[in-house]
Parts: C-alpha cells; structure tokens; sequence
C-alpha cells in the first residue's frame, strides 16, 4: 500500500462497555403482532462515535422512533421509545423487545414501559439472532445510507438519520 500510496479508510474499532451489574430476568415473549423492538447501533461523527437508538414496528417493518446521543444511556433509549409511543398515537397492548444491554434492563426505561402499559420482552443472553430485525435494519442502514467513513459532524448525521 506504501508503494502505491493507498491510504486505508477504515474506521476505529468500536467497544461496547460491560455492564457492573446483573441484569433483571425478563423472558423473549417475542410474537410479531404488536410487537415493537429496539436497539442501539454507533455512527462516526468524525472525532467520536454518536449513538443511534431505534424503535422498530414489526408489522409495518418500519422505524417509528429514534434518538441521536453522544451516549448509549437509558436517556437515549427512552427517547426513542417516547418519539415512538407518540407517533403512533398512545396504542396499547403492545410487547417491546429488545437485547439484555443496560439501558434496557435499567429501572428508568423500565419504568417509561410500565408508564406507557408496554409488556417487555428479552432476548437470550448473548443471542443476536433472537432480535435479528434491528440488526438487519442497522446493517441496511449502514450499507445504504451512513457513508463508510461515517460522517464530519454530529449535526450532520443527526440531519441525515432525520432525512
């Protein structure tokens, strides 16, 4: 590469922090009806990585709530959560499903379930293929839309995630 004066465009490695302490036991109740999922996926903004919440509504298969944070906190996932229960008018009698990571297990966003009569649902530790929707949506996304060497500003993937 020297030789030829290619330079490599990848981006840094990303890691995820370890949570301290045990998760609660929620059971995957996953059945597809009325049922939404959600996760949270990285996206270069140029000096750091931004965090993308996604709530995603498995019948119509589409994204019906997100927040952009520079933190995967439960903030950013009841964000998203909220910006879903609102766009789709308050419904009830729905499941949210999602992996074990911390800032779904966390009372906080827990509570905003209870608050909003959303039963929650939980894949099996360490399985991604148990919420294999939002993966497949973040890799079409990632693929598709998000530039492969991300973005120059915070600003700009927040105005490209809203596009």
């Amino acid at each position: 590469m020297k030789e030829l004066g290619l330079v490599s465009n990848q981006l840094p490695k990303h890691a995820y922090k370890r949570a301290d302490k045990l998760h609660v036991a929620i059971p995957n109740a996953l059945d597809r009806n009325q049922v939404w999922c959600g996760d949270i996926s990285y996206i270069w903004t140029g000096q750091r990585w931004a965090y993308l919440a996604v709530v995603l509504d498995l019948y119509a298969r589409k994204p019906v709530g997100w927040a952009l944070s520079l933190k995967a906190d439960s903030e950013l996932t009841s964000k998203a959560l909220m910006m879903a229960y609102e766009s789709r008018g308050r419904p009830t009698g729905l499941l949210f499903h999602s992996d074990q990571g911390v800032q779904y297990t966390i009372l906080r966003f827990r509570q905003h379930l209870w608050r909003y009569q959303i039963r929650q649902s939980m894949s099996r530790r360490g399985n991604c293929w148990d919420n294999a929707p939002m993966e497949r949506f973040f890799r079409s996304l990632k693929t598709e839309w998000v530039p492969e060497t991300g973005y120059r500003s915070f600003a700009q993937v927040k105005q490209s995630i809203t596009d």
